[in-house]
């Protein structure tokens, strides 16, 4: 009767039956596949052909993990053929009791993509339990006074089995007394009863022994026999009688042990021993004896144990009175459970994705589960929700069966994983929640460009930064996860010329280090511009641009650059004329320079070096103008040197020099004899033996025109006038006032360009044109060069002729 027994049985039903209804309904999930087994089937056994059944492969069975699942594991799938099989022993009587149709379901499971199918197995009964009397004797107390006719009810033998294997008939063994009879209870049971056909005679016969046989319909026939003995008493002839034949009561599940549930009641017309009535259970099943207990004398029936719905909905009991005399009289009692809410819901995951990407589109499935609740009616209605606050739904799929899929947009950056609770309550006052929870990752992809810490950086260099020196660092961060989230760095653009750019600067494409690859000058490059670019290693990847500005500062690299006063085409010095009678604060000149550098480092300071008469003129310390300090004196020499030094704010400072040579005279003519002096010394020493020098020189010069003339009147036959020019052209400066070339007595017949105070009261220098006229004429004592500077005046002190 095992596995061979049902494969033969049921194939050839089972196979068209597939054939025809699985094309149409095994897509859908709410149409399950159904199959019939005989009960006791050897482990092992085939159930049916499931992978065939719903279309799959052999190699499908592997590779999309076709698995069942159920809340008892009596079934397992054969890996090789995709065959469900028998996995454990199936007692139909211990699996659905009395239950007409016994049913077991359970979900077939595959994946890649995630499925369900329900799968239904009809177990069918098999003759494997005789039928059975509670007792194996029966006890009777019948008087001799009773009449023939009387009937009295015996108790039910019970066969587990259902329909042709259950309970079918009675017999009783022969006897001149009694026979049987069999009646049918509303539920379709069968019991019988014992006839008296004859009156009994205690004198003849004091007892009975019959033998009650029970008969199932199954091939074969099964039996099960109990003994009946009967004892004839004496006349006893009122038997019991119940106030009612049939009790029903309704109660609660879990009511505490010892509840009373009800009393019946029985009474006799008779008196004394024979109106004594004790009452006992007459047909129980174990169960029921376990739950409820009976009180003897009162007919009180009590709780003995829990009762519990979810075990049985009703139990019935039928209670014996029994007289003093042995007459007995019966009557049912209907025992109605009702259901409370005392179980929460229970949440089974059949399914479930450990990740998912972030970028899943919306619907995605994300698990199956199904609910369960051993409560029935409103007590087992069941609603699902999600603990959390998460982009997720609940849909269902079928009875009982419902699907965990996406609903909104997933960002592993602000959530990385979801710990998801899904809620099972029922409808039950009050109502019970269970709940279950599962962890899903979300998957990493390319979704964030690389962001830079600041919107734009801009840097402070020295200028004359040794080459290769770093000079700043960019920074970027994508919030992404493995190779979506390697930077690397680049310049993609900058405000200098392409072929400039690489000798300027580099980046360090993994630290985003910028280095300059060359020594930078404030005074030709002030400022220059990049655009970096910050790029992911993700697919496709993402960037993200900044700007970074340098600025390139300056360093105290460049000495003061004299503009004014300027040297003449023979590198000799100028001349300014101060007016004899200038008052203090006259503006004699200006010394104009300028620094190549920038701020601090160009701010020019003036000093005076050394002066020819200390005090006699002041020098302003940022203006550079020269003025008188006081007026001239008799002592005072009119003609004056100053050594002027120009110095920056740098650290430490630069410096350049001039020497401004000043002549005191109220016009020109007053000024030359000045001019054609060497600077004066300070010094007396120095003073006399320059007079002692000019007085050798003049004799000198006296005694040779002397010999000049006495040879010249002599040579009277020879002699025209030349004319030779005193002074080269650019020797001197040129006012507003011209000398006529045709003066020949007392003023040199000369034209000069001279840089004079033209209104002392204004303080201001007119730069005046120069003349490019030159006037040759004799000179009878010769001329000196005047304004000239000494070869080691010039070499000492440089003068940058340049304005700014």
């Amino acid at each position: 009767m095992g596995g061979s027994c049902a494969q033969t049985r049921r194939a050839g039903r089972t196979q068209v039956l597939l054939a025809l209804l699985l094309p149409l309904f095994c897509p859908a999930l709410s149409e399950p596949l159904r199959y019939a087994i005989p009960e006791e089937l050897d482990k092992g056994s085939v159930v049916g052909h499931l992978a065939r059944d719903l279309g799959l492969s052999v190699l499908d069975v592997s590779a999309r993990k076709l698995r069942v699942s159920a809340e008892k594991p009596h079934f397992n799938i054969d890996l090789e053929s995709g065959d469900l099989l028998v996995k454990d022993r199936i007692d139909r009587e211990q699996i659905c009791r009395e239950r007409r149709t016994c049913e077991l379901q359970l979900e077939a499971v595959v994946e890649n993509p995630l499925n369900i199918f329900h799968v239904i197995v009809v177990v069918e009964d098999v003759n494997d339990h005789a039928p059975q009397f509670r007792k194996d004797e029966i006890n009777l107390e019948i008087s001799e006074s009773v009449s023939p006719g009387m009937r009295t009810k015996l108790e039910s033998a019970k066969d587990p089995d259902i329909n042709m294997n259950s309970l079918d008939k009675y017999k009783l063994s022969p006897n001149e007394y009694f026979s049987l009879v069999v009646k049918d209870n509303p539920d379709g049971s069968k019991y019988p009863e014992l006839l008296l056909q004859k009156a009994l005679d205690r004198e003849k016969q004091k007892s009975h022994l019959l033998v009650l046989t029970a008969l199932d319909g199954g091939d074969p026939v099964q039996t099960g026999t109990t003994e009946i003995w009967i004892q004839v008493t004496d006349a006893n002839d009122n038997p019991p009688v119940f106030s009612q034949d049939e009790y029903r009561v309704s109660l609660r599940e879990n009511v505490p042990l010892g509840t009373s549930i009800l009393m019946v009641t029985a009474t006799d017309q008779d008196e004394g021993v024979n109106a004594e009535i004790t009452y006992s259970f007459k047909t129980l099943r174990d169960d029921t004896g376990n739950v409820f207990m009976l009180d003897h004398q009162s007919g009180e029936v009590k709780s003995k144990d829990l009762i519990d719905f979810e075990i049985s909905s009703s139990y019935t009991m039928t209670i014996e009175a029994k007289d003093g005399g042995g007459m007995a009289a019966e009557c049912k009692i209907i025992v109605d459970v009702l259901d409370e809410n005392d179980n929460a819901p229970d949440v089974v995951f059949t399914s479930v994705a450990s990740s998912i990407t972030e970028d899943a589109e919306t619907g995605t499935v994300i698990a199956l589960f199904k609910t369960h609740d051993k409560d029935s009616g409103g007590n087992g209605e069941i609603t699902c929700a999600i603990k959390e606050n998460a982009p997720f739904r609940i849909e269902s799929s079928a009875s009982n069966y419902y699907k965990l899929v996406t609903e909104g947009a997933l960002d592993r950056e602000q959530t990385p994983e979801y710990n998801i609770t899904i809620l099972a309550t029922d409808k039950g006052k009050p109502p019970l929640t269970s709940n279950k929870s599962i962890t899903l990752h979300i998957a990493d992809v390319n979704d964030n460009a690389p962001v830079f810490h600041q919107a734009s950086y801009v840097v402070h260099v020295d200028e004359n930064n040794p080459p290769g020196a770093s000079i700043a660092q960019v920074r970027a961060t994508d919030l992404d996860l493995g190779a979506n989230s390697h930077i690397s760095y680049s310049i993609v653009a900058s405000d200098l010329e392409p072929r400039e750019l690489s000798s300027y600067v580099s980046v360090n494409t993994q630290s985003g280090v910028v280095f300059a690859q060359r020594a930078f000058d404030h005074e030709q490059l002030r400022a220059f511009e990049l655009t970096l670019q910050a790029r992911d290693q993700g697919s496709p990847s993402l960037s993200a641009n900044v700007s970074l500005r340098v600025l390139v500062g300056d360093r105290n690299d460049n000495a003061p650059r004299v503009l004014y006063p300027v040297l003449g085409p023979d590198g000799s010095a100028l001349f300014d004329m101060v007016p004899r009678e200038a008052q203090p604060g006259y503006l004699v000149t200006k010394v104009v320079a300028v620094d190549g550098d920038s701020g601090h480092n160009a701010w020019l300071s003036y000093h005076v070096l050394q002066a020819s008469e200390p005090g006699l003129f002041d020098l302003g310390l940022r203006t550079g103008e020269v003025r008188t300090a006081r007026t001239l004196g008799d002592r005072d020499a009119a003609r004056q040197r100053l050594l002027v030094t120009v110095r920056d704010g740098g650290q430490p400072p630069l410096s350049a020099t001039a020497t401004l040579y000043l002549v005191f005279a109220d016009s020109l003519q007053d000024a030359l004899p000045d001019l054609s002096d060497h600077p004066a010394s300070s010094d007396p020493q120095a003073e006399l033996q320059f007079y002692l020098v000019v007085a050798l020189a003049l004799i000198s010069v006296l005694f040779l025109l002397a010999v000049i003339l006495a040879i010249a009147l002599r040579l009277r036959s020879s002699s025209s006038t030349t004319t030779w020019g005193c002074f080269q052209p650019g020797l001197c400066s040129k006012t507003e006032l011209e000398f006529s070339p045709d003066y020949t007595e007392g003023t040199l017949p000369y034209s000069y360009n001279l840089y004079v105070a033209s209104d002392s009261g204004k303080m201001k220098l007119n730069l005046l044109s120069t003349t490019p006229e030159m006037v040759s004429r004799d000179l009878c004592n010769g001329a000196a060069l005047i304004g000239s500077v000494t070869n080691e005046e010039m070499s000492s002190h440089p003068v940058s002729s340049t304005h700014a």
